[in-house]
């Protein structure tokens, strides 16, 4: 009877660390498809947020550039008009640096990966 006790003991711990050890194989396979560290999450946020950045800012140029030239047209004061006209110059370049700020860092990237230049 205690060798019976002893075989089925030994039986359960053969047990025990056979699903201990494929449980572990099932965690160490799995981990790379859920891996996401702060920083893939980081960039996806910020990725998130610039297109809406740039969504936002294309429309409110948009507007302010209407009505910058609705007065430029309209209006018989020279000062009004130059005024105007510096703000759509100003208007322009902030546009143009805020979309390209996309581009340069989808450029730049592979050039600089992990802290390694690889040029």
């Amino acid at each position: 009877m205690v060798k019976q006790q002893k075989k089925g003991g030994k039986r359960l711990v053969t047990v025990y660390w056979s699903l201990v050890g494929a449980t572990s194989a099932v965690i160490l396979s799995l981990q790379p498809v859920f891996a996401d560290t702060i920083w893939d999450r980081f960039s996806k946020i910020m990725k998130d947020v610039y297109g809406q950045v740039v969504g936002i800012s294309t429309i409110v140029a948009v507007t302010v550039a209407a009505i910058a030239l609705v007065v430029r047209m309209v209006s018989r004061n020279q000062r009004a008009v130059d005024e105007a006209t510096a703000w759509l110059k100003r208007i322009v370049i902030t546009w143009i640096i805020l979309n390209s700020l996309g581009f340069i860092v989808a450029y730049l990237r592979p050039l600089i990966d992990g802290g390694k230049y690889n040029g």
